[in-house]
């Protein structure tokens, strides 16, 4: 058997997340579907990790395997000739059999892009951002510092997924401007994420540039490891998985 590594990207928009769920359309589906057309046989796709419905990737690692004389074909070219349009394999590449998509992953990025105009959000960006009004970018950068380091995150972790621990180790937290004058992206760099942290984060940060968070009242947030003392979670279509790293 050969080991086929994928990146993928897709619009989150019309998907209930990625993975595979009866009578639902998503990504993983999606993906398997595809690679059954080309070998006519199926094949479990693994991905890096699981984004909720309507959150976007750019940069989403899965992997499968398939009989040794598949390996040969052009994967990227193949697969994309079966995908709707809101789904794109960016690379393929055979890999080794240790590799895993989710286990070897050593960190990810995410972005999270917030509108400002509280008037109008363009409609062509309406799926792509969450119009949370005018923030205090200075507070919030000041809150998010507190979030560096290695911590333990339970307080921003929504139920759904079993996990060892919850302690992360988040590297960086920036932010630039987007791509129009009404945009700000949040970068988030970890060496992993619990369920929705990233979405939980950002809803605390918002709060903060709102003035209805304080930084000190975040840092007992953090501390008390409740993820009741948290806000509700920030909504899923500015949220973007950009890259997954491995060694």
């Amino acid at each position: 058997m050969a080991r086929i590594k994928l990146t993928v990207a897709y619009d989150g928009t019309d998907f209930s997340g990625w993975q595979l769920q009866p009578r639902q359309r998503t990504v993983q589906g999606v993906v398997e579907k595809a690679i059954m057309k080309i070998t006519h046989a199926p094949a479990r796709v693994h991905g890096s990790g699981r984004t909720d419905s309507g959150v976007h990737a750019m940069g989403q690692v899965a992997h499968f395997n398939c009989d040794d004389h598949w390996c040969s074909i052009p994967w990227q070219r193949a697969l994309n000739g079966h995908m709707p349009k809101d789904v794109r394999i960016l690379h393929s590449e055979v890999v080794d059999d240790d590799f895993h998509a989710r286990y070897s992953a050593r960190g990810k990025v995410y972005e999270y892009t917030l509108w400002h105009h509280s008037a109008f959000c363009l409609p062509q960006r309406r799926r792509f951002v969450w119009n949370c009004g005018d923030v205090d970018f200075e507070t919030m950068e000041s809150a998010a510092a507190i979030l560096l380091g290695t911590h333990d995150f339970a307080a921003f972790q929504n139920v759904g997924t079993v996990v060892k621990t919850t302690t992360r180790t988040i590297t960086s937290i920036s932010r630039r401007p987007g791509i129009t004058e009404h945009e700000t992206i949040w970068r988030f760099e970890a060496n992993g994420f619990l369920k929705q942290m990233v979405r939980i984060i950002m809803s605390c940060l918002v709060a903060c540039g709102r003035g209805k968070l304080s930084v000190e009242e975040l840092q007992l947030i953090l501390e008390s490891a409740d993820r009741s003392k948290a806000p509700a979670t920030a909504p899923p279509q500015g949220l973007s998985l950009i890259s997954v790293h491995y060694p």
